[in-house]
């Protein structure tokens, strides 16, 4: 094997495109200054000539086995997954640091081990001591769940060759190593070399492989972006780390949905599964208070009740503050702009705060309709009846536009015991007729917004 002079490389940390000198700009992605050093030893590497090679099969040949899938007895997990763990599958699964990763696999891998399962947990992070503390506070585990306390990626090869686990975790891929990258450890070059040995493993012993990523400050798995194109399924645990709920959302997945969500509670003895999500996110919302109302989101197969939550007073400044929590504040300036131009209110002269209340961030356009009926509730000071829910898209025009699932979201506002549902006119002839509910069809936000008042005056009188 003949080597070639050591040099240093350039590698995009949000794509992991590789160039010889550095540059404020990525060339690929357009980032600003993503660029990291490294310095490689580039060999010619020949490769030996495999006697089994693959074959071609004709696809109407290829059998598929609907049951290759492991149930991980975490029913939100498995909604997330499409069903369960797919054997051969690399999943990866990034969060904020004490989000609960590490927990909810640990988790996953009790349940699996409980039904004769092999499963190996390497930690490259945590001693055994450590590994078992935690495990104690979730219970007890069979003697199917294996620990190994390990960061070279060789060995750990070795282990899985030997023990031949079904499913394996690996906490956390920046902490593995592999020795054929002198690059040290964490770099791009490991991480995308790691992952690609990983991917291989998986897909030649039929082993389900789970990687535990860490994530930026800006939200995103930590090293290359081509690591998220590598693997089968990309999982992001999302939630304040110091409140009680956690959201598990999937962003890409070859197996199922991308817009299936699992939400969990953190308590003492681990995640728990949040089976109603819509009465764990409406529950604490107050009576009778301005700029509160509550909609339906879709998320993946579920509706979510969430309350909307708005602020508006006069500004003290020159220019008026806009601050959304858990929405798109493009999305807010642009309704607060139709209110302004279309109904005339005079929000240039406020502060507004928008609040998705719950912590979840949702960017459904059927949530318009109820942030903009919040804006006008807080602005005017008139509460909203406590048994009214909004939904709809709003447009430039004022208008309100038809929103998808709408016989699905009525059904859950209806389970929840919402009495009054004001919703788009143009989805009014998709439902069915619906018995102890009133349906209100609006087109545009100056009906909604009437409509709104109407409803308001007894509360208003008797305050």
């Amino acid at each position: 094997m003949a080597k070639k002079k050591e040099g240093i490389v350039y590698f995009c940390n949000s794509c992991g495109y590789e160039a010889t000198k550095w540059a404020g700009q990525c060339p690929a992605c357009h980032e600003w200054n993503t660029f990291v050093e490294e310095r490689v030893s580039k060999e010619k590497i020949t490769l030996q000539k495999m006697d089994n090679k693959s074959e071609v099969h004709k696809l109407s040949e290829i059998k598929s086995d609907e049951n290759t899938r492991i149930n991980t007895k975490i029913a939100e997990l498995d909604r997330v997954l499409g069903g369960g763990i797919v054997k051969g599958s690399l999943v990866l699964v990034g969060g904020d640091p004490g989000i609960g990763k590490s927990t909810l696999l640990l988790q996953m891998c009790r349940n699996i081990a409980e039904s004769r399962t092999k499963v190996l947990y390497v930690s490259g992070e945590e001693s055994l001591q450590q590994i078992k503390m935690r495990a104690e506070r979730i219970g007890d585990f069979s003697e199917s769940m294996l620990l190994l306390c390990e960061t070279d990626l060789e060995y750990i090869e070795k282990v899985i060759s030997r023990e031949k686990p079904e499913v394996v975790v690996i906490d956390s891929i920046q902490t593995m190593y592999n020795e054929n990258v002198s690059s040290s450890i964490g770099s791009v070059s490991q991480i995308r070399e790691t992952t690609a040995n990983l991917l291989h493993i998986a897909k030649t012993t039929n082993t389900a492989i789970f990687i535990i990523g860490h994530v930026t400050k800006e939200g995103t798995v930590a090293g290359p972006r081509v690591l998220e194109h590598m693997v089968d399924t990309v999982l992001y645990f999302e939630g304040d780390r110091y409140a009680a709920y956690r959201v598990l959302r999937g962003v890409k997945n070859r197996f199922g949905s991308t817009n299936e969500i699992g939400v969990f509670e953190m308590v003492e003895s681990g995640l728990r599964e949040v089976e109603n999500p819509s009465e764990y996110m409406i529950n604490g919302k107050p009576k009778g208070a301005t700029g509160s109302i509550v909609t339906c989101s879709i998320e993946g197969t579920r509706s979510i009740l969430i309350e909307i939550q708005a602020l508006v007073c006069k500004t003290t400044f020159g220019l008026p503050r806009r601050t959304a929590v858990g929405t798109d504040s493009n999305r807010i300036n642009l309704l607060m702009a139709v209110l302004e131009k279309r109904l005339g209110l005079p929000l240039s002269e406020c502060d507004a705060y928008v609040n998705v209340a719950g912590g979840m961030k949702m960017n459904e356009p059927a949530m318009d309709l109820a942030i903009v009926l919040a804006i006008a509730s807080s602005l005017h000071n008139i509460p909203i009846d406590d048994h009214v829910i909004a939904m709809g898209e709003v447009g430039l025009s004022g208008e309100v536009r038809a929103i998808n699932y709408v016989e699905q979201r009525v059904n859950e506002a209806i389970k929840m015991g919402f009495s009054t549902i004001i919703l788009p006119k143009v989805s009014m002839s998709k439902l069915t007729k619906k018995s102890g509910i009133n349906l209100i069809g609006v087109s545009n936000v100056k009906e909604a917004i009437d409509i709104e008042r109407e409803m308001a005056e007894p509360v208003s009188q008797l305050a």
